[in-house]
């Protein structure tokens, strides 16, 4: 028994099982062919219908839920949201099996909205248990294992759509038993002693006196306070602790403070910057990327390799996140170059995607960008989780895909819904092409302004003090006369 208790009070129990329940959580061999079961005789809607009325929800339903999802990951110690994740993700499939018309697949797509707003809870869970030379590792790993599950959810579909093994509807009928092994899974989760706010930690010491807290982690570019985090609560003397809970009012006013003082450090900035806007350009052309497909090769072969495609590009995402983990990049002085420079293959991967005839061409495209962003936001993540102490990282997390979201949100309204513009699938990716060049553009300058600046910095500091040699030799010579006296 105390071994069992032993094994899951360390880091390493805790990632495999979150692991095991990103990986089954992604493995979905119905996702590839989405599309074409919503347009397909199961449900019956058009390609419009499914474009402009349908998916536009997975984005507002999204914004919404996810301010609530971050208070509540908070609240209730992340587990319970996990849970709940896998709960949602349940309800989604079950209404994809049976729920039939717009209305129905609106609502479908609400809930879908609402298992990525909690997303937040399985990226921000793994740090409040985990130590800090670990972040990096354990980022990868997380991320890695959710991709290579999308990877075989991919291969699974498209064998199964390939050689007619099984229709749509007993395809969803799988992906619901992988749901369910991952809500099993993650019963099985050590539930976090603390949280950052709302269950913070206060420590007894033996006179019953209250001690200063240690302080966390800040980035040594910040001044001196910004983004430290009494995570643990105040420190007080027998080594014993006491939750301490907070008003809901003073716990707003905390998040305020926290969010003002993380994001005074530049890089942080800087980095939070491109994950929203990145983010945003990548969830729209995730959205709607089949629909692209299906307008290239519009004849019944044209889902013959979508499940194949996403296979190949989540493994290469996959490959290129773990492999991260294991790089030793100075990312404070090329990051922002990196970022611009894979931005601008991006742009070129979705102008080629856009101007294409050739589905093949379109299918590259598409793996080229989809890997590039999996590789990028990895980077980010640890980078943001290194300036962070524990469970801060779930606000700056929150902040950035609410961001993302806003963006998302009005290019959604103004060029996908059909109370906006209502554009056709073409002009789109034109525009999200357009999009990343001007992400490219702007961190290109900035990486190219910042490796100057260190180098510059790197310079100065090994250029030597005026007079500090003509002293160095003034001391030798009285050395020697006071030796002869």
């Amino acid at each position: 028994m105390e071994t069992l208790k032993r094994l899951q009070s360390g880091w390493c129990f805790s990632t495999v099982v979150l692991c095991v329940y990103g990986f089954f959580t992604t493995v979905k061999p119905i996702e590839p062919f989405l599309t074409p079961y919503l347009t397909g005789p199961d449900k019956n809607l058009t390609t419009e219908e499914v474009t402009n009325k349908v998916l536009p929800v997975w984005t507002y339903s999204y914004l919404i839920v996810l301010i609530p999802a971050f208070l509540a990951t908070d609240y209730l110690r992340y587990k319970p949201v996990i849970i709940l994740q896998g709960l949602n993700l349940i309800i989604t499939t079950l209404m994809l099996l049976w729920a039939e018309g717009v209305l129905a697949m609106q609502f479908m797509e609400f809930f879908y909205g609402m298992v990525t707003a909690m997303d937040v809870a399985y990226f921000s869970y793994i740090y409040s248990v985990v130590e800090l030379e670990h972040y990096q590792k354990v980022t990868s790993y997380c991320r890695s294992v959710q991709l290579v599950g999308y990877t075989v959810g991919s291969v699974l579909g498209q064998v199964l759509v390939t050689f007619s093994l099984m229709s749509y509807f007993y395809i969803l009928v799988m992906t619901l038993v992988f749901i369910c092994i991952a809500l099993l899974s993650s019963c099985f989760l050590p539930m976090p002693k603390r949280s950052m706010f709302f269950h913070r930690k206060e420590t007894l010491q033996d006179g019953g006196q209250t001690q200063a807290p240690s302080p966390q982690l800040s980035d040594p570019d910040t001044p001196e306070g910004a983004c430290q985090t009494d995570v643990g609560g105040t420190v007080l003397s027998n080594g014993k602790h006491k939750e301490n809970k907070h008003g809901f009012v003073s716990i707003l006013a905390q998040l305020w403070f926290d969010f003002l003082q993380c994001y005074s450090t530049k890089q942080l900035v800087y980095w939070s910057l491109w994950w929203a806007l990145a983010t945003c350009g990548y969830n729209q052309t995730v959205n709607y990327v089949q629909v692209l497909w299906e307008h290239i090769e519009p004849s019944q072969n044209f889902t013959a390799y979508n499940g194949g495609v996403e296979a190949v590009s989540s493994l290469f995402g996959a490959a290129s996140a773990y492999a991260i983990g294991f790089t030793e990049v100075d990312w404070t002085v090329w990051g922002e170059l990196a970022l611009g420079l894979f931005s601008a293959l991006s742009a070129a991967a979705l102008y080629l995607m856009t101007f294409t005839d050739i589905i093949w061409v379109c299918y590259t495209g598409y793996t080229v960008f989809k890997a590039l962003y999996m590789l990028l936001i990895t980077i980010a993540m640890f980078q943001i989780a290194a300036h962070l102490s524990m469970e801060r990282y779930a606000l700056i997390f929150g902040a950035n895909n609410f961001g993302a979201l806003v963006l998302q949100t009005i290019v959604t309204v103004i060029v996908v819904d059909s109370r906006g513009l209502g554009l056709d699938i073409i002009p789109q990716f034109i525009i999200y092409g357009s999009y990343f060049a001007a992400i490219a553009a702007l961190f290109l300058l900035r990486g190219i302004y910042t490796l100057v600046h260190e180098r510059r910095k790197r310079k100065m500091e090994e250029v030597p003090k005026p007079n500090q040699g003509r002293d160095a030799e003034d001391l030798d010579g009285d050395n020697i006369l006071a030796q002869r006296f």
